[in-house]
């Protein structure tokens, strides 16, 4: 199963919870947004530094749903470009923002820019909300089977504090957290 995260909010809370799953032996994946890597460009080298996985979220975290080829490209491609900047690479993985679930629009102007897979999840820990660390724990284990993917969040703290009940639980199931590289690739 894989934990992913949208990337945006305080650096210092995106730091403290890769530490957290560093020391507990997980991978994630990290999909971040194009304006927060502008903001905190050391992260993306610290992401993938620490073995995760670092993929697109759009440039400005808007409706892409919402939005015509050029607006939907412009959020994709936008990203990919700082990306690319920062890394050397667009990254494997796209997830399109404010929505759980890619269009074919959002999906062919994502191929325009590089990204095969669309990559959506199936257990959302709804951590965004601020419910605190029990609920977001028991929002997870209670939805997470094998090869689930689970939408979280790195701008909260409740969510790096619930982090290590999460993957002790996870483990208690016989399930570990990898990045979607290591749960999708053939």
């Amino acid at each position: 199963m894989a934990l992913t995260f949208h990337g945006q909010g305080p650096v210092s809370i995106a730091d403290a919870l890769l530490a957290e799953a560093e020391r507990a032996g997980a991978r994630v994946t990290v999909l971040a947004v194009g304006t927060w890597l502008g903001q905190y460009p050391q992260i993306a080298e610290r992401i993938l530094r620490g073995g995760h996985d670092l993929g697109n979220h759009t440039m400005h975290h808007l409706d892409i749903a919402a939005m015509g080829a050029s607006g939907a490209y412009a959020e994709v491609a936008g990203c990919a470009q700082r990306l690319r900047t920062l890394t050397g690479s667009i990254g494997h993985w796209f997830r399109p923002s404010q929505t759980q679930y890619s269009t074919p629009l959002i999906e062919r102007e994502a191929r325009k820019a590089g990204y095969q897979t669309c990559v959506s999840y199936d257990v959302d820990s709804l951590d965004y909300t601020d419910p605190g660390p029990d609920a977001i724990v028991s929002t997870v284990l209670g939805s997470t089977r094998p090869g689930s993917i689970v939408s979280l969040h790195l701008g909260h703290s409740g969510t790096v504090i619930a982090l290590p009940a999460i993957i002790r639980g996870l483990a208690s199931r016989g399930l570990r957290p990898v990045t979607l590289t290591d749960l999708l690739s053939p």
